[in-house]
């Protein structure tokens, strides 16, 4: 089996990868080791994947259908790990097969279906699902846990984005804002939760335990609408093509907010800060269309 990782996780890694970082080189070496430690037969690997991680459809030795992920180091999966182990399949996908010596970066999982996403459904609907997925969880985090908070993750991108500001002017007052919200979100936080950390329409598939399950998490601790804004601008690319798109996401916040009992003014503040964030590093790596939408959207915020 040859395990040829696809373009767009190339692409992907490519804008991130820090110099001298040999992991996508190294990949079909560690692909090949960690199915034959584990017995597995390979199906296919799943185009167009993901992002941040390659995903290989596989069978374990009893004929059980499972899915391998392999993943670089800066794509956290040890954190991903810990965090599925602690919502044991509660609205996740279910990990199957806990850390030990040599597994770092690569994750056994339950399969799902993953050429269906709730994003195949219509809007409304997919937005009611999506929501009632993510509602499952927020549940306390692990006492002593290691995860990255919404502050620490936040002040990362807060740095990157002055930077872009810097360097573009035409940014700089909807990055002014959304670092303002920042500074106000984080000065009286609600209690903190575990979140999936990177939770959108596509992030949610089919499955057979439960009709939809969550899959790729970046967890992070934080208050619930940093976790809900994401959701807030999927689709952002059908919300700008309509006339009549910054009221449809004003009600899509309201709605949201009170569907999943979270301050509405606080679910704005975290999609404005989130959204110029997307759109700033879109602009950095020379995704212009991805920012110009993500950065009109913000502008309706």
């Amino acid at each position: 089996m040859v395990f040829e990782p696809p373009q767009r996780l190339v692409r992907a890694l490519g804008e991130t990868a820090p110099e001298g970082d040999d992991w996508l080189a190294e990949l079909p070496e560690v692909a090949h080791e960690a199915v034959a430690q584990r017995e597995l037969s390979v199906e296919r690997v799943q185009v167009p994947g993901g992002r941040s991680s390659l995903v290989v459809l596989v069978r374990r030795a009893d004929g059980t259908p499972a899915v391998l992920k392999l993943a670089p180091r800066r794509a956290r999966p040890e954190s991903e790990r810990a965090a599925l182990a602690h919502w044991g399949g509660r609205g996740t996908v279910e990990l199957l097969e806990p850390a030990s010596p040599g597994t770092e970066g690569v994750l056994l999982l339950e399969r799902l279906h993953p050429d269906v996403s709730v994003r195949s459904l219509p809007e409304a609907k997919a937005l009611l699902e999506a929501a009632g997925t993510l509602r499952r969880l927020w549940v306390d985090p692990p006492e002593g846990h290691g995860f990255e908070t919404v502050a620490e993750r936040t002040g990362r991108q807060a740095r990157a984005m002055r930077a872009g500001a810097a360097a573009d002017p035409e940014v700089a007052p909807l990055v002014e804002a959304a670092l303002a919200a920042r500074e106000e979100l984080l000065a009286a936080p609600p209690e903190p939760k575990l979140l999936h950390g990177t939770f959108r329409q596509s992030k949610v598939l089919a499955g057979e335990r439960m009709p939809w399950l969550a899959v790729g998490p970046d967890p992070v601790v934080g208050e619930c609408a940093f976790d809900l804004a994401r959701l807030v601008r999927d689709r952002v690319e059908d919300l700008i093509a309509q006339t009549s798109g910054a009221a449809t996401t004003r009600r899509r916040v309201k709605r949201l907010a009170e569907s999943l009992e979270v301050d509405r003014e606080r679910l704005t503040g975290w999609t404005l800060f989130r959204s110029v964030e997307s759109g700033v590093r879109a602009r950095r790596v020379g995704r212009e269309q991805d920012a110009e939408l993500l950065l009109e959207f913000a502008g309706w915020l």
